[in-house]
């Protein structure tokens, strides 16, 4: 599974490396939190390969503001610690934001 970040594909269809790489790191963020994953595992799989697969399978995405969104359109609920995911945001126009702790 992990091969498939290699993929051209897979990148084109959340637009470009870096969005790719926010989209995996916000979903990991909910995952280690306890977040249910959308698709069926075994206990094989990693974390970064289950949000791979959500990715294939068009579980989850970057809405046109960086946020994840899952399947059906919903934003994840907030986390306890938001205050920490919300330093630092995703333009994809200029690239990476940092809020007043990553200045």
């Amino acid at each position: 599974m992990i091969d498939e970040l290699r993929d051209e594909k897979l990148i084109e269809k959340v637009g470009g490396r870096f969005q790719l790489s926010a989209l995996i790191q916000k979903r990991l963020v909910y995952l280690n939190k306890g977040a249910a994953s959308f698709v069926e595992t075994d206990g094989s799989k990693s974390k970064l390969e289950l949000v791979i697969q959500e990715i294939v399978e068009d579980k989850i995405y970057l809405d046109t503001e960086g946020n994840l969104r899952y399947f059906d359109g919903t934003k994840p609920a907030p986390l306890a610690d938001d205050a920490q995911e919300e330093a630092f945001s995703f333009d994809s126009e200029s690239g990476p934001a940092f809020g007043p702790e990553g200045d």
